[in-house]
């Protein structure tokens, strides 16, 4: 699991990435302002396990083989992810593919609200006829 965290527009973004059965699954925090070291803490401690299981949609992760890294690299590897600015194109593609699985159950749910609406207006119209002849 991995948490990155950086400026984007006017917010600062945090974007955590997990790696789970091969898949890559990744959400976005927004914390505002810049966040002190206990903001990100808070955040990391109670926030951000809810988030990512929130995640229903992950893109396909190249996995590397586990083996023991020496520990001179791992260092270097740490060195060059600290440098590196934003967040990893597979993370985009599990954001993406996240953002559109939502979409489609709020455009089902909504589709479904207007449906019922009509339906409700429609048997008021109907009785609110009948209620008018009813007398004749």
């Amino acid at each position: 699991m991995k948490l990155t965290v950086f400026f984007e527009g006017p917010f600062w973004i945090g974007v955590v990435e997990d790696t789970e059965h091969g898949r890559l699954k990744a959400c976005r925090h927004v914390f505002g302002s810049e966040p002190k070291d206990t903001e990100v803490l808070k955040f990391v401690d109670s926030l951000m396990m809810p988030l990512i299981e929130r995640v229903t949609q992950g893109s396909e992760n190249a996995q590397e083989p586990l083996r023991r890294i020496n520990p001179k690299r791992l260092a270097r590897r740490a060195a060059m992810e600290m440098k590196q600015r934003g967040i990893s194109t597979q993370s985009q593609e599990a954001l993406r593919l996240d953002y559109e699985s939502r979409k489609k159950e709020r455009v089902c749910r909504s589709r479904e609200e207007r449906e019922a609406l009509q339906e409700k207006k429609r048997s008021i119209r109907i009785h609110k006829r009948k209620e008018k002849h009813r007398g004749r």
